[in-house]
């Protein structure tokens, strides 16, 4: 099948939540991105089939997100769009939505991408309060009211915090943050190695916006109150002595600290994507290619480990293997979950238990997150999985090489993995 042509890919800096994008709602962050990634391109709204955008927490107020963001893009009513979901790799799942479409003939010209505004997750009142202000809507009469307002207990007030029951799998009853503490069990991932994780992913972020790398990828944020032109949460000159004062805070005996785990952070990021022949038609020089991609599910409970089950599929589907690629991009959602990948990839004992097969090789550290992880940069759920597939196809493109996988774990069991290529 033809190669599938990215034409051109679009992000906002990456805040840290409840920071300088707290008061841009989801569906304006992605319109920003959107409309500015059409008007470079120099394509026309109506030349699109279609808008497909990942959200993880979407907005009670914006019911089907990414159709109210591609208006709010300029897209016009006759454009149709839909939002989907898939936890951590909202952001692939839109890019592979639109690669079927493709495919099935459906459509030729796609904006696809992702999007999260983890400031904007709301708190929820409990099922008991709800309960009672529905009976008090309810009652008609002033002494029916004065009946339920008896019923009032002070603790219907206690709120659910949506962050934390959204980051909380259902289906193993882990916070994310429980099943890296697996991981490292399960790998024997020490504090110590964690956090050198961690302080080098901060290191290679700094370095990367000292030479301005993220600069053709990134589209400045201004608000009425602040401007954010920057990857925000890259804490530089970062040490792991800084680190190692941190505590654990999912298990007080663990490892996991809020140092060596991925960011709650806000942003978005947009590509165009189309057939490599309607790429030709167009006069444009893609990006570069996306050639396959995989999804795989997994234990909840080792969620972490999704790139490598992902990644076997793939690389059994297109044949591929892993010492061929030039650079990888491995979505850091805790250090130890990169580390168990790393350890997963190569392990004989692993391969054999899992897929009964042999590994798939060893991850060479200086390919992997070359310019820093979402340890540095923050991880707004639904924006991640856009986001590494358009850094891996710059960097490749930087650096002249050719081949590249970008993969993650995916809350409640799942991993995916996408082979690009320039």
């Amino acid at each position: 099948m033809e190669r599938i042509a990215i034409i051109d890919g679009l992000r906002s800096p990456i805040a840290k939540a409840n920071g300088k994008l707290n008061n841009v709602e989801v569906d304006t962050l992605g319109a920003i991105i959107a409309k500015e990634l059409v008007l470079r391109s120099k394509l026309d709204y109506d030349d699109f089939d279609e808008v497909i955008i990942g959200n993880v927490s979407q907005p009670v107020g914006s019911a089907n997100v990414a159709r109210v963001t591609a208006s709010l893009a300029g897209f016009s009513q006759y454009t149709p769009a839909y939002t989907v979901h898939r936890n951590c790799a909202s952001g692939m799942q839109s890019i592979s939505s639109g690669i079927e479409k493709i495919y099935a003939k459906q459509g030729e010209l796609y904006l696809v991408g992702g999007m999260e505004s983890m400031s904007n997750i709301p708190v929820l009142f409990s099922q008991k309060f709800k309960d009672f202000l529905m009976e008090l809507n309810s009652a008609r009469k002033p002494m029916d009211k004065l009946k339920v307002f008896t019923k009032f207990r002070l603790h219907f007030l206690k709120p659910t915090i949506g962050l934390i029951a959204g980051l909380t799998d259902p289906i193993s009853g882990k916070i994310m943050g429980v099943t890296g503490e697996n991981l490292a069990n399960e790998f024997n991932i020490s504090r110590d190695a964690q956090d050198e994780y961690a302080v080098q992913s901060h290191l290679k972020a700094q370095k990367a916006i000292e030479e301005g790398i993220f600069k053709s990828e990134i589209h400045p944020i201004m608000t009425h109150n602040a401007s954010i032109v920057d990857d925000d949460g890259v804490r530089f000159n970062q040490t792991c002595e800084a680190l190692g004062k941190l505590r654990p805070i999912f298990d007080r005996n663990g490892t996991v600290t809020a140092g060596n785990a991925s960011q709650v952070s806000d942003g978005a990021a947009m590509l165009i994507i189309c057939s490599e022949s309607k790429a030709k038609a167009l006069g444009v020089e893609p990006l570069g290619f996306i050639t396959n991609y995989a999804y795989a599910g997994l234990d909840a409970a080792r969620m972490g480990l999704g790139p490598v089950h992902a990644t076997k599929k793939l690389l059994d589907k297109t044949g591929e293997k892993l010492k061929d690629m030039d650079l990888i991009e491995l979505n850091e959602a805790f250090a130890t979950q990169v580390l168990a990948n790393m350890q997963a990839f190569r392990s004989k004992t692993f391969a054999k238990k899992e897929f009964n097969s042999d590994p798939l090789g060893e991850i060479n550290p200086e390919i992997l997150n070359v310019n820093g992880g979402a340890i540095a940069l923050g991880h707004p759920v639904g924006m991640s999985g856009t986001r590494i597939v358009l850094h891996l196809l710059k960097e490749l493109k930087r650096r002249g090489l050719k081949k590249g996988l970008a993969t993650l774990c995916v809350g409640g069991g799942q991993g995916a993995s996408f082979l690009v290529e320039v």
